[in-house]
């Protein structure tokens, strides 16, 4: 492989998709740390077309390609690697050509689906195959919900969305290993595609593309592509943990195996890493999820909705005019107000699509007993105490289930930002928290590339020290006063 020159820095480009914004970052890897510069940011999110949430998939293709040229225009690029959240795919028919735009996991098209599945399918059965928390957008339900379509039915292959866009650059098919395995058409225990419960559910399997490793080379820009790009050389795109939560686990700056970390931003993603999965009924019943990591681990996480609940609170306030709802004066009014006075389950479905979150949390509140949130400020703290709540049951349940003790909790993602989010998830699950850096995902993603283009990176504790070594992070120590094993018994026990 044409590489940079012995002693020279790496430069790589790092696109790192999430579900409402997109980062293409230029990382630069030298023996004494990992830089990121951010050189395009674009908004992201579902487009409805005909009663349908889809992805403006071309769209995040052009942006890209922009954010691309800046990192070529503003010095050497050795590699490309793409990661983005999980689960939604394209259809691609026998000429390679995208059966329409891909659909949104928050599009109501699965509803009832997973039920529909379970009744064919035993739900300890799929678990024991697959080790996958069962949510109701997972791509196996979105492919039965597809089943009659024309797009199915014309289909010659699926690619999740990173290997789609890397389709495009390189005219290569495959499916990163991290990223296959959140789709629920896994075998976790054997290593590739679960054609059996494929073919039970009706789901065609022949689509399901041959499965690539992360650190492997995807191939080199299609010529069209570097032209569009600015570069002559054909530069390789590598697969990196194309899952964003697989790379920003290899972000994670952990200096013990007894770490939990939580992926906190849209989606917070709360867990552990293990060698193994762990497919016990308890592990089911609790509804965790075994998702594969960089260099053959084990994420064995909750997904818990997230930030997204507050984010969209925010969106829908300032849309209706509401003073004082920017994002920085609700934080620091929430500080000051009562509590654990209101929690909820930050969990339940009814919190996944868009729109008025404040009037869908109100009801929650109502059936748990729970004082309802007056204004925005209350609303704010309750999802806030309500989502350390969640973070302190799904840590402490995880370390149970995997026989694993914990000593540290490292917060990395947008959500590592939120201090107040921080300091309450120490003090709700009694351990010190860690918080930082904010951008793990493309951390992971640009250090995976790097070990592939010859950095001496041999494992995860190399890439991890690296990581440490260049980003400060902030502790929070627990506090006493409050009873959160209370608050917690508040909660529904689903």
């Amino acid at each position: 492989m044409t590489g940079p020159r012995r002693g020279e820095a790496l430069r790589v480009a790092a696109v790192d998709l999430g579900a409402t914004s997109g980062r293409i970052m230029a990382g630069t890897v030298t023996r004494s740390g990992v830089q990121l510069e951010e050189l395009h940011r674009f908004p992201n999110g579902g487009v409805r077309v005909g009663g349908a949430l889809q992805w403006d998939v071309l769209g995040i293709h052009r942006e890209a390609l922009h954010g691309l040229r800046e990192v070529a225009r503003t010095g050497p690029l050795h590699g490309i690697g793409i990661d983005s959240w999980a689960i939604d795919y394209g259809l691609l028919d026998r000429d390679g050509v995208l059966l329409g735009n891909p659909y949104s996991h928050r599009d109501s098209r699965t509803d009832g689906v997973m039920e529909q599945v379970t009744r064919v399918v035993d739900p300890a059965d799929l678990y024991a195959t697959t080790g996958i928390q069962q949510l109701p957008f997972n791509t196996l339900y979105q492919l039965v919900a597809a089943q009659g379509t024309a797009a199915l039915e014309s289909a010659e292959t699926l690619l999740l969305l990173p290997d789609l866009l890397g389709y495009w650059l390189t005219g290569e098919i495959g499916a990163e290993r991290t990223n296959a395995s959140t789709t629920q058409l896994y075998d976790v225990s054997r290593g590739e595609w679960a054609i059996d419960l494929a073919k039970r559910v009706g789901v065609p399997w022949a689509i399901l593309p041959e499965i690539r490793e992360a650190g492997d080379v995807v191939g080199r820009l299609r010529n069209e592509a570097g032209r569009d790009i600015g570069l002559r050389a054909r530069v390789p795109v590598i697969a990196v943990g194309s899952h964003d939560t697989a790379s920003a686990v290899v972000g994670v700056p952990a200096q013990t195996e007894r770490f939990a970390y939580i992926s906190s931003g849209t989606w917070s993603l709360v867990g552990l890493e293990l060698d193994r999965p762990v497919l016990t009924e308890e592990a089911r019943l609790a509804d965790f999820t075994n998702e594969v990591g960089v260099d053959g681990t084990i994420r064995f996480l909750k997904n818990v909705m997230g930030l997204w609940v507050l984010s969209e609170s925010v969106r829908g306030w300032q849309a209706d005019g509401v003073a004082h709802t920017d994002l920085v004066s609700l934080l620091a009014a929430a500080e000051s107000a009562p509590a654990l006075r209101t929690v909820v389950d930050i969990n339940d479905p009814r919190l996944l699509p868009p729109g008025d979150m404040p009037s869908r949390i109100a009801p929650l509140a109502r059936e748990a007993g729970e004082p309802v949130p007056s204004d925005p400020v209350a609303t704010t703290r309750c999802i806030l105490d309500s989502l350390a709540l969640a973070y302190r049951r799904h840590v402490h349940g995880a370390a149970r289930i995997a026989g694993q003790d914990v000593d540290v909790v490292h917060v990395v993602g947008g959500g590592s930002q939120n201090h107040l989010l921080c300091q309450l998830t120490a003090d709700a699950c009694g351990l010190p928290v860690l918080a930082g850096p904010t951008e793990a995902a493309a951390l992971g993603n640009v250090l995976v590339q790097a070990r592939t283009l010859g950095a001496d990176l041999p494992d995860l504790a190399a890439m991890r020290d690296l990581v440490r070594a260049t980003y400060g992070l902030r502790r929070h120590e627990p506090r006493d006063g409050l009873d959160w094993a209370a608050a917690e018994a508040r909660l529904p026990t689903r």
